[in-house]
């Protein structure tokens, strides 16, 4: 095998990598967005008398505090900002998933 060929062979294997590298990214941002959608839902649940659960009631309770401390603070303790946290950013999923040099 030629140089050429395996310079060739390298840069496919690198490619094959790269695009399983993005697809494990987006996976997980998808995955950390679902997981604050059920968390958004619980709480709702929770806040709506309609479940009950002793961890739960722990949770909601924190979450109520935070926004209680978020409006004092002038953001509006709004739901954007537990959107925002709810999933890590592109940047923040590619560090997760960077492999060590």
């Amino acid at each position: 095998m030629g140089f050429l060929d395996k310079a060739k062979a390298m840069a496919e294997q690198a490619t094959t990598m790269a695009k399983e590298g993005v697809e494990d990214v987006q996976t997980k941002r998808e995955l950390g967005q679902t997981f604050g959608e059920l968390g958004k839902t619980a709480f709702e649940l929770v806040d709506g008398g309609e479940i009950s659960h002793p961890r739960l009631e722990e949770l909601v309770a924190k979450i109520r505090e935070l926004k209680a401390k978020g409006e004092e603070d002038g953001d509006g303790g709004g739901e954007a900002a537990a959107e925002e946290s709810a999933a890590p950013t592109p940047a923040e999923a590619s560090e997760e998933t960077a492999a060590p040099a």
